[in-house]
């Protein structure tokens, strides 16, 4: 038997987490997985919660934040929350996951650090930026789920006839824009013009 890798372990895991779900992930499923007792495990990962942050910091790895102190704020922060969208909507059922479990990973809080940073420097408030960072944050893990939804979770052959207007916004004709990915683009096109707003008025109390 080949020698385990914590590397290999982490992908197990992930792997586990996009087939079966979140809850699916527990040491001993992980070690059926990678054909291990369970108490070997333990040579890799002191527990289930330091597995749950490799896995973060597996997903961070693809996240971009080369932008930041490069371009303006606004748009490293679109070209962030695009990267981040990619890398989220590739590994979906992760979100429910990470989204419940306390931020340990290092190289997540330093992508904080860099984002956060970033609009310091761009002149939003002490008390606004974590909340800037977390509302985009917010937007892309929802759509996120979005793209990777059910292609018929929304359609015009389930809406009643008496309710018209959606009816009339579902029609295959207008198919794009009811796109998962085009809602993305329009809801992060309002954000980014509702920001820019705010830091031109209140941004900079």
């Amino acid at each position: 038997m080949t020698r385990l890798k914590r590397e290999q372990l982490i992908s197990a895991a992930l792997d586990l987490v996009d087939e079966e779900g979140g809850d699916a992930l527990t040491m001993r499923s992980l070690a059926a997985r990678v054909d291990r007792q369970v108490s070997s495990l333990y040579n890799h990962v002191g527990s289930r919660a330091e597995l749950i942050e490799l896995v973060r910091a597996r997903i961070v790895e693809g996240i971009d934040v080369a932008a930041f102190g490069v371009h303006p704020w606004d748009a490293a922060l679109e070209a962030w929350a695009r990267s981040y969208l990619t890398a989220f909507a590739a590994h979906p059922n992760v979100i429910p996951l990470l989204a419940t479990t306390p931020i340990r990973d290092r190289s997540t809080l330093e992508m904080y650090e860099t984002v956060v940073g970033s609009l310091l420097a761009g002149g939003w408030s002490t008390r606004d930026a974590v909340a800037v960072m977390r509302t985009v944050e917010a937007h892309v893990l929802g759509s996120a789920l979005d793209i990777v939804a059910p292609g018929d979770l929304l359609t015009q052959a389930s809406v009643p006839v008496e309710l018209a207007s959606l009816r009339s916004a579902l029609d295959p004709e207008h198919a794009d824009a009811s796109g998962a990915e085009r809602a993305f683009r329009l809801g992060l096109d309002a954000l980014m013009h509702g920001l820019r707003a705010r830091h031109a008025g209140t941004g900079r109390a």
